[in-house]
């Protein structure tokens, strides 16, 4: 697959029985759990959630598209890899894949910012994730 932007997260994941439906394939939902641990990988490598606390802000999410394409099983060892795309003022686009060897299992997208927990609204993104694309 080709990707626009910078890899910022690699994660072997690990398929749990709890994972696995009725019918011994990766639940689609755990999809989006396995978005947001890539997400956290590459945010704490910045910031971690203690931190965005102390500073009264945390990431939010706006949107996330999930095109399945090859069913995952018990017996698959994925590796899940993330893109940062964009990283403006207030919004932030990740790009994310799920395969095991030459299957590709899932392509997606993500899309949100940070907010601001006193101001309870949409606030500037920390200057240290808007500069990532910029090296």
């Amino acid at each position: 697959m080709n990707h626009e932007g910078k890899l910022v997260a690699e994660k072997e994941i690990e398929v749990n029985n709890y994972d696995i439906d009725a019918i011994g394939i990766v639940s689609n939902i755990v999809y989006v759990r396995w978005f947001e641990d890539l997400r956290t990988v590459f945010i704490n490598q910045y910031m971690n959630y203690s931190e965005m606390i102390k500073n009264h802000i945390s990431p939010i999410l706006m949107k996330t598209e999930i095109e399945y394409k090859v069913p995952i099983t018990i017996h698959d060892r994925p590796v899940g890899r993330c893109w940062l795309v964009q990283a403006s003022k207030l919004k932030w686009v990740f790009k994310f894949e799920i395969s095991s060897g030459d299957k590709v299992h899932c392509v997606g997208s993500q899309m949100g910012g940070f907010y601001d927990l006193d101001r309870e609204k949409i606030t500037k993104m920390p200057q240290v994730f808007q500069d990532i694309l910029k090296n």
